[in-house]
């Protein structure tokens, strides 16, 4: 089969490589493509503490497509099903996945991309963010996921902020219902903007979605007394300060909503396949750019570099 290998940084090769085979309680997957995510960028980048090259097809864990083998022990899965599966090596043609991190897709969502790690992530955070009826949500950063988020947030009844540094986002965030969108720009312009659209009472829910220190602090000055501030961004560059005073003085909740349990990665991939299923969720518009498999690097590249008109990058196997 083919896979992808990153072999040095910001180097990316195709190479030969053996299918493997399904061990007890695995499947084999024949892929049709895989999300890039943006937590592969330090990877990409080639920070200090990660060796090369990687194995191949790694770090691809967005995958989705049909089952080809299943081993032993396996029951309710068979050759054929179309799945979306959190698995670890997915730029690739083909890759192992445990049977109970596989979800089924229903026919009607055939020809649809279902990466699936990256919607379940969007699921699991928007659970945890406790959103109702009725409140005012603020989402700062407008990358695939926080466009999710807007979507869930809105078809639940709330009233969103989308909050981005690119114009781009700011119109697919629009697209997703969001209510008012505000340029990510200077501190205390965005400060006041959002104050007013509040009359002072800030946002019951905040959404930090970017990874980066300043929008960090931007959402807990936007968050109100008694809110919930929802850190879904992906800290993993250093150190970060927070005004922890003004998170003491309103009383906030701040919820870190990554997960770390495979089986609630499986269970946020199920649960976003009914919200597509649903109509809560259309991922479609959101992914802006789809490449062969042997154009990895580019699309880390892209993911990394963020162009006008960027939102997210599929390879297809």
């Amino acid at each position: 089969m083919q896979a992808c290998v990153i072999a040095a940084p910001q180097r990316a090769a195709l190479q030969t490589v053996d299918i493997p085979e399904p061990g007890e309680g695995q499947v084999l997957l024949r892929l049709e493509g895989s999300g890039v995510c943006a937590s592969s960028l330090p990877l990409w980048e080639g920070r200090s503490w990660f060796e090369y090259p990687q194995q191949p097809g790694a770090p691809g864990h967005e995958g989705w497509g049909r089952v080809e083998a299943v081993g032993a022990g396996v029951a309710g899965l068979a050759r054929g099903d179309r799945v979306a599966a959190l698995s670890y090596r997915a730029h690739a043609e083909y890759d192992l996945a445990d049977a109970d991190a596989v979800v089924p897709l229903p026919a009607s969502l055939d020809g649809t991309a279902v990466p699936g790690e990256a919607l379940g992530c969007a699921a699991n955070i928007f659970q945890r963010s406790q959103i109702e009826r009725g409140q005012t949500v603020a989402i700062v950063g407008i990358g695939f996921l926080g466009a999710l988020l807007t979507q869930m947030a809105v078809h639940a009844g709330a009233r969103v902020i989308a909050l981005s540094r690119r114009p781009f986002p700011l119109e697919i965030a629009r697209s997703c219902g969001a209510q008012h969108v505000v340029p990510l720009d200077d501190h205390y312009k965005v400060i006041e903007q959002v104050k007013a659209l509040t009359e002072g009472r800030w946002c019951e829910r905040v959404i930090e979605a970017t990874g980066l220190e300043w929008p960090l602090q931007v959402a807990s000055e936007l968050t109100a007394e008694r809110g919930r501030l929802v850190i879904a961004g992906y800290h993993q560059d250093g150190m970060r300060q927070v005004n922890v005073q003004l998170w003491n003085w309103r009383g906030i909740d701040v919820i870190n909503a990554h997960e770390r349990d495979p089986r609630r990665y499986v269970q946020g991939i199920r649960e976003a396949v009914h919200m597509m299923q649903d109509g809560v969720i259309d991922p479609r518009p959101l992914y802006t750019h789809r490449l062969p498999l042997d154009r990895l690097g580019e699309a880390l590249e892209l993911t990394r570099t963020r162009p006008d008109g960027f939102l997210k990058a599929l390879v297809t196997a």
